[in-house]
């Protein structure tokens, strides 16, 4: 029988700084504490007083990978906020914004962070030039990334912190040059996103466990801005309740807030998005990848590295169908009084479900905000997941010292955003 606290103060290839304690007593896990340790920045604080023009901005500053999900979940509360209903094309130009920025978002996480444990590589540099397999692999992570930043850049001014969405529409509208040359580059990368799939439903890990997952689905195409709350428990809400579906869980080792649904822990991101909502994926993703679909809906949290790899390919399928298939013009802004008034924004980040809260005064200042973001309310399935696997790793046999890898593998699955950084593992043993 084996009893033994293990603590792992930094988890390696993840977005930003956060740390995990496991306490086994006689071969079970008594305790887990998934811990952000960098994430008090009070944001929602600094919201108070501030400009409604200047929210949207303000916000993206909490991420600065995903940023872009964050400005699109600030101008829709600010826009509901408002009573402004956006343009057709300008809800096509923020479709195209999220495209470009889940293609460059799940390349970084898949190429980076997570196909190194695959090849069994420290980093994604450490792949051989000089072997065909890792040469293409090499390439094709930095030609998926620089297609995606081409098209945020193109639509939105730059792939991270946008410039061109705003309250009311857009600033700048792309031209055809820089459209053709964006259908261009979606188009070439699209062999790389298939192998990107192919690695991903073949990698060696898994991980099972029944659990609840919840997302975004909009009514009509697979996306990820508009629609309504959809559970796999086959509830549907109206995206404004979102926030009263939630139970606040403080958990005081941690600078994260934590969430729970009906007293229980949901997933949040692109498994729970393709578990819930596949048939809605573009016609030509699910024309090219039907065996891999048959895998969904799945329950294997390592599918989520897999399901990244789905929407990179839906994403730049719909988006050089709407880059080729409409023309954009010159729109003037939509624009609205300050009132006193309550604005709900909720997307699906490349991570998962964001929710964005504004309480606007008539003098167009915010009175207070609140923002939950995906990595919080993955939180606890984090931890429980990790119990899981820790208890199946000391039935399996495996040795105490070659746990923290086989944890930080689960962990990175998630893609957990908790600042912009990676670091390096140390491991401390009590």
């Amino acid at each position: 029988m084996h009893t033994f606290d293990l603590s792992m103060e930094h988890i390696t290839k993840i977005e930003g700084d956060a740390s995990i304690a496991v306490k086994v007593e006689n071969d079970k896990v008594t305790d887990v504490k998934f811990q952000t340790v960098e994430y008090k920045r009070f944001f929602t604080e600094a919201m108070k007083g501030k400009a409604l023009m200047a929210i949207p901005a303000h916000l993206a500053r909490i991420c600065g990978t995903c940023s872009n999900a964050h400005i699109m979940a600030a101008i829709e509360a600010c826009e509901d906020a408002l009573d402004i209903t956006p343009s057709e094309q300008t809800d096509v130009l923020r479709a195209l914004t999220m495209h470009g920025l889940t293609v460059r978002d799940h390349a970084l996480h898949l190429y980076l962070f997570s196909l190194p444990d695959v090849y069994g590589k420290d980093a994604f540099l450490d792949l051989d030039e000089n072997i065909p397999e890792e040469h293409q692999i090499l390439h094709d992570g930095f030609e998926i990334k620089a297609a995606g930043n081409f098209l945020a850049t193109l639509v939105a001014g730059r792939s991270v912190h946008a410039q061109y969405p705003t309250i009311g529409g857009f600033l700048h509208f792309p031209d055809k040059a820089g459209i053709d040359e964006a259908v261009a580059k979606l188009a070439a990368v699209r062999p790389a996103a298939l192998r990107l799939i192919k690695i991903f439903q073949d990698q060696p890990f898994h991980f099972d466990r029944k659990m609840h997952f919840q997302a975004l689905i909009p009514d009509g195409n697979f996306g990820y801005i508009k629609g309504s709350i959809r559970t796999s428990r086959g509830e549907v809400f109206p995206e404004k309740e979102y926030r009263n579906l939630l139970e606040h869980v403080v958990l005081p080792y941690s600078q994260a807030s934590a969430y729970q649904y009906k007293g229980e822990s949901y997933f949040v991101g692109s498994l729970a998005r393709l578990n819930i909502a596949k048939d809605k994926l573009h016609p030509k993703t699910k024309e090219s990848i039907p065996d891999t679909l048959a895998l969904f809906p799945s329950t294997d949290v390592f599918h989520n590295n897999l399901a990244q790899a789905v929407e990179i390919l839906h994403s730049i399928d719909e988006a050089i169908e709407l880059l080729t298939t409409r023309t954009f013009v010159h729109e003037p802004l939509i624009k609205k009084p300050a009132r006193d008034a309550v604005g709900i924004g909720v997307v699906e980040a490349p991570r998962g479900t964001l929710y964005h809260k504004i309480v606007l005064s008539a003098d167009g200042t915010i009175k207070e905000g609140e923002v939950i973001v995906p990595t919080g309310q993955n939180q606890i399935n984090i931890e429980q997941d990790v119990g899981k696997l820790v208890e199946n790793l000391i039935a399996g046999g495996m040795e105490k010292e070659k746990m923290p890898m086989e944890m930080e593998k689960l962990i990175r699955a998630y893609d957990p955003c908790m600042s912009c950084a990676a670091h390096f593992l140390k491991v401390k043993w009590a």
